[in-house]
């Protein structure tokens, strides 16, 4: 009679698992807010809306970590993908001026190994911290097959919340208004499989550092609106400043931004340098320094410079917006 199998012979550990879930159970309780009620471990995490919302909306995003997630493996550092994770979303629901309230993550491997999830998912933890939002849940798939020894995949899922007559959505955006940038910490998560492909080319010199985590913007951001007027806010993703500021504009308006009023980190230099990148696709793909942008009446965009910079920002006078004829868009000049 042949031995019977388990699920641990077909490749699924399941005290490993279990494990796994106790050792990122203090991460997690750092994070925690009033409003959560119940977190990990149950089928399913329990958050009130805070009580000082009237008319509360909620907010959600969810995104990955892309293939910076390769580099990070070619490496063997992990913790920074984490904040990644959060910093992706958390970034987008604060676009819409929302406090982030609750975050979860997905996290997938072929095997689990336990020391590798924890890095990533302490990482997650800290991202949550700077964010203000529980980490209130998740899932770990071990799935063997699916991925290549070692390997493994990441997703995120924030939740946040915000007064409904407070939300900013770009609609009262007017020629003549500012656009503010605030400086990015590097390529953020966006634009990797182009540094890959430079990086069969060339090494990064000393000092540059293509891991270094996504800036996450919401406590500044949040404490700024609740002194200055903020009629939009983009979070600079895929597709950069030409692709993801048209996002919040009105129809027959145009963003001009001129790129000599914020320096070019030595990071995208390199990158443009040794990949013989074109300045037109630097700023279709890379951020160049800028990693939320934010608009504001003339009157009040020296107030909300001023405002963010002494919550620690960098933050530049990149560019006003214009009237045009036709659908929205950014030019970079």
């Amino acid at each position: 009679m042949s031995k019977g199998l388990s699920y641990r012979d077909a490749g699924v550990d399941i005290e490993a698992g279990d494990a796994l879930v106790e050792a990122i159970k203090p991460f997690a309780r750092r994070t925690l807010r009033p409003e959560v009620l119940a977190g990990i471990g149950g089928f399913g995490a329990l958050c009130q809306i805070p009580k000082k919302y009237r008319r509360p909306v909620l907010v959600s995003g969810t995104d990955g970590v892309g293939t910076k997630l390769k580099l990070a493996l070619a490496l063997g550092r992990h913790d920074a993908v984490g904040i990644d994770l959060v910093a992706m979303s958390v970034n987008d629901v604060l676009a819409q001026g929302a406090e982030p309230l609750f975050f979860l993550d997905y996290y997938a491997c072929g095997k689990l190994e336990q020391r590798l999830a924890t890095d990533v998912i302490r990482g997650i933890a800290r991202g949550c911290e700077l964010a203000g939002c529980a980490l209130i849940g998740g899932e770990t798939a071990e799935m063997p097959g699916m991925y290549a020894e070692g390997e493994y995949d990441l997703a995120g899922f924030c939740v946040g919340v915000v007064e409904k007559e407070r939300i900013v959505d770009g609609r009262s955006i007017r020629p003549g208004d500012v656009i503010l940038g605030l400086a990015s910490s590097g390529p953020h998560a966006n634009g990797y499989s182009l540094i890959r492909k430079i990086l069969e080319r060339a090494a990064p010199p000393r000092g540059v550092d293509l891991l270094e985590p996504t800036r996450i913007y919401v406590k500044p951001v949040l404490k700024l609106l609740e002194s200055v007027p903020v009629k939009g806010l983009a979070h600079i993703t895929g597709g950069a400043l030409i692709g993801n500021v048209p996002r919040i504009l009105p129809q027959k308006t145009k963003a001009v931004i001129e790129k000599a009023t914020w320096p070019r980190p030595a990071v995208f230099q390199w990158l443009q340098r040794e990949g013989n990148v074109a300045e037109e696709e630097m700023h279709r793909v890379f951020n160049c320094g800028i990693g939320m942008v934010l608009v504001a009446a003339a009157a009040d965009a020296k107030r909300a410079a001023a405002a963010l910079r002494a919550s620690g920002e960098t933050v530049y006078e990149i560019g006003v917006i214009e009237k045009s004829s036709g659908a929205p868009q950014a030019i970079v000049v």
